[in-house]
């Protein structure tokens, strides 16, 4: 027979207790959130809080690392193998974005941290600002592997236009999930499907679009 779950029920609560602590920074706020309401609503002991994590700052450290982990994992997988058009490309570019407005969509709580500066500890606020820079480090690795393949110019300003497009992309999901409701209500309705055509349409067409 096999396994529903694989999971030890330590590691069942350890992970309730960092959705419920990511949920409550994101929605209350960093400071605001008391380890007392965390366990509160796990429906746990501060001790059971204490045997997983050493602090508040501990388990805000773990949700970024943790997060970082797999939105770079969903940008690795748009790393390019072999050469192709101009439309494979666009193709390519918009399963990339598939997957990162759907990773932001399933994990909202981990963008409003990332996105919104909701935590200002000094240690987890650097981790937010490396992971940040690593995803823009990542869209530089795949545009500098679409130039090895000679799908993109050699004259292309790299580290520009990866952060014109990681500014592009924050920006969307901002809005997307984040934005005001009479301004945005026109962004907020779309699928993760919608923007990211429209987003690698921007990416290689511009405002004139194809």
């Amino acid at each position: 027979m096999s396994k529903v779950n694989d999971k030890e029920p330590g590691e069942e609560r350890r992970d309730q207790i960092i959705r419920i602590a990511m949920q409550r920074f994101a929605t209350h706020g960093y400071h605001q959130t008391k380890i007392s309401d965390i366990v509160r609503e796990a429906g746990v002991a501060q001790g059971t809080f204490y045997w997983h994590f050493k602090s508040k700052e501990a388990i805000a450290e773990e949700i970024v690392l943790t997060g970082r982990e797999k939105l770079l994992e969903a940008i690795g997988q748009g790393y390019r193998k072999d050469a192709g058009s101009v439309e494979d490309m666009v193709k390519a570019s918009e399963r990339l974005f598939i997957r990162l407005f759907s990773f932001a969509a399933d994990n909202r709580y981990f963008m409003e941290l990332l996105l919104k500066g909701v935590v200002t500890e000094e240690s987890v606020r650097r981790l937010v600002e490396d992971t940040r820079g690593a995803v823009e480090s990542a869209f530089r690795h795949n545009m500098e592997r679409a130039i090895e393949l000679g799908m993109l110019p050699p004259s292309m300003d790299v580290p520009v236009r990866a952060a014109l497009l990681v500014s592009m992309i924050e920006g969307m999901i901002s809005r997307w999930l984040f934005g005001s409701v009479e301004l945005h209500e026109g962004i907020s309705a779309k699928t993760a499907e919608s923007l990211a055509a429209e987003a690698s349409s921007f990416e290689f067409y511009g405002l004139l679009g194809t």
